[in-house]
């Protein structure tokens, strides 16, 4: 694939993290896999590196409307952190075939959430003052968290379309503070990712993830900028059909043609 390619998909994941604070790091790995013909070893951590980037580039653009809620995040990485190690280690265990089958299968509960999610609510965790009740719900958050770990180690991805939803229906945030935040918990826990797959990360092609995470930054913090201004519902369900498609394609080449996963 050439740079151009690379260069637009950046610009669709980075669109979608900025817009969504979700869902657009989950095309990074099926466009380094069988767009550039990285290994599947070398595309997690490379896939790593962008959301990173992108994700960062979102937060940045939404640092100043104080949207961000610390506390919230916190609890969340103490425990994304920790599991994005154990599902490094889980990843090394598995084949790549059927870890990208696995992804395949993520990749469309990714999506129908998307075209399927009920308008939030007020939280679950929400008490009648408007704060909220740790007691019971840290616990909740921890567990959430630790998912989100498990799935950036993994398969590379950011985890904010689990995150958002919890946010904002466990833990009653509003949408701009749950994508706000969502950002923060992807940065960290993608660095704790990066971490975790240090030993790969010399023999990473930097180039390829410098122009992809370029332009996905430069689209984050662009959708950043606008992202209170367009019609949130249909760029989400517009977003969701795309990764059905994709995934799609990556279960049928993961079955048909498992030779690609070797790079290449």
């Amino acid at each position: 694939m050439t740079i151009l390619p690379v260069a637009g998909f950046g610009l669709v994941i980075g669109a979608a993290l900025g817009l969504l604070g979700a869902g657009g790091s989950i095309l990074a790995i099926p466009v380094l896999v069988y767009g550039v013909g990285l290994p599947l070893s070398a595309a997690i951590p490379t896939s790593l590196l962008v959301v990173t980037v992108s994700a960062a580039g979102g937060l940045v653009a939404r640092w100043r409307s104080k949207a961000i809620r610390w506390p919230v995040a916190l609890v969340f990485v103490a425990a994304s952190v920790p599991a994005a190690f154990a599902g490094t280690a889980l990843g090394k265990l598995l084949p790549d075939r059927w870890l990208l089958i696995a992804f395949a299968v993520l990749m469309a509960v990714v999506a129908v959430r998307m075209l399927t999610a009920a308008p939030e609510g007020g939280g679950a965790c929400r008490t009648s003052a408007g704060g909220v009740n740790w007691r019971s719900c840290v616990p909740k958050a921890l567990a959430v968290g630790a998912a989100v770990g498990v799935l950036t180690g993994l398969f590379g991805v950011g985890g904010g379309f689990v995150i958002v939803p919890a946010l904002t229906m466990l833990l009653g945030l509003t949408a701009p503070e749950a994508v706000a935040t969502s950002l923060v918990v992807i940065v960290l826990t993608a660095l704790g990712g990066l971490a975790a797959h240090a030993t790969t990360m010399p023999d990473l092609p930097y180039d390829i993830a410098a122009v992809f995470a370029a332009v996905a930054l430069l689209a984050s913090l662009l959708a950043g900028k606008v992202g209170d201004r367009l019609p949130e519902r249909t760029v989400r369900r517009t977003f969701a059909y795309v990764i059905l498609v994709v995934a799609a394609g990556v279960a049928a080449a993961a079955v048909f043609a498992p030779a690609a996963l070797h790079g290449g």
